[in-house]
């Protein structure tokens, strides 16, 4: 028939125990691979599962902070682990989860080091902008009392154990802005406040907040009353900066303090008397 190629009985042969080969082949590769995932597989549970791979102490962890590293004395106040541990068995995400849940450091990234064995972190701390003289209602008596307590206040509000910020970091300078009263009530306006201080061009040294119904500051012209926390407090910061050559004008020695309830109308308390600014300008 037309079109037809006739196949001898030999070519059929050759092609089958081709077609065979080709078979087995494949499967002895198959089963290559697979020995050679489990030998794999198997010495590398063998390597974990050997006693170098072990936390002994804290000097096998590293902390970084920037280009600085922790002293080991630094390391067991920051991170609290039990020695010896595995370190396959080690989660480095809850561990950076229970270093971001202290106050003073803000960041942290965990990461396993296999030669030597321990383990690198770094972190990230919060900056301090204020030094805060902080309140608290003490019951441990019937007799309610006042305990009080120094600590540091970043930005956002965020308060710090003075004695363990300065564990991490011996050699910072501390801010000289210092704020008092109490925490609990000045918190939630106090990024406000203090954004509007620190771009003041009039220099604030203490940010008396004892007084809810009226905030004290203290500057370098005196001392300035604000009265109770409002969104007008960059309005009033902004005319206190206006004011900046009132010593000029005025004794400052005889000045009592300076009136910004109403930054349309500051006043200058002067012995006792009150004096309507004239130097507000707009």
């Amino acid at each position: 028939m037309a079109g037809m190629v006739s196949v001898s009985p030999t070519d059929l042969r050759v092609r089958r125990h081709k077609l065979r080969r080709q078979r087995q082949m494949k499967i002895f590769q198959a089963i290559w691979r697979t020995f050679a995932v489990s030998s794999l597989l198997g010495g590398l549970l063998w390597v974990a599962s050997q006693p170098m791979w072990v936390l002994k102490n804290p000097k096998q962890i590293e902390i970084k902070s920037g280009d600085r590293s922790l002293s080991p004395e630094a390391i067991q106040k920051v991170l609290v682990l039990s020695y010896p541990q595995s370190l396959w068995r080690i989660e480095p995400s809850s561990i950076a989860d229970s270093l971001t849940k202290q106050p003073t450091i803000a960041k942290a990234s965990v990461k396993r080091r296999l030669f030597p064995p321990g383990l690198i972190i770094d972190i990230q701390e919060r900056v301090p902008v204020a030094i805060a003289q902080r309140h608290q209602q003490a019951t441990l008596t019937p007799r309610t009392n006042i305990a009080s307590s120094t600590g540091l206040l970043d930005a956002n509000g965020i308060w710090m154990n003075q004695e363990k910020y300065t564990l991490l970091n011996p050699t910072v300078k501390l801010p000289t802005l210092i704020v008092i009263g109490s925490f609990e009530q000045y918190r939630p306006y106090w990024n406000q406040l203090y954004q509007s201080v620190s771009q003041s061009s009039v220099k604030v040294t203490l940010i008396d907040c004892q007084d809810p119904t009226n905030i004290i500051l203290k500057t370098e012209l005196g001392y300035v009353h604000l009265g109770a926390m409002s969104p007008q407090i960059s309005e009033q910061i902004k005319v206190l900066a206006q004011m900046s050559h009132l010593p000029a004008q005025l004794n400052p020695n005889q000045i009592e303090y300076i009136d910004l309830k109403n930054p349309e109308s500051p006043l200058v308390q002067m012995n006792q008397k009150t004096v309507k600014s004239n130097s507000q300008t707009r």
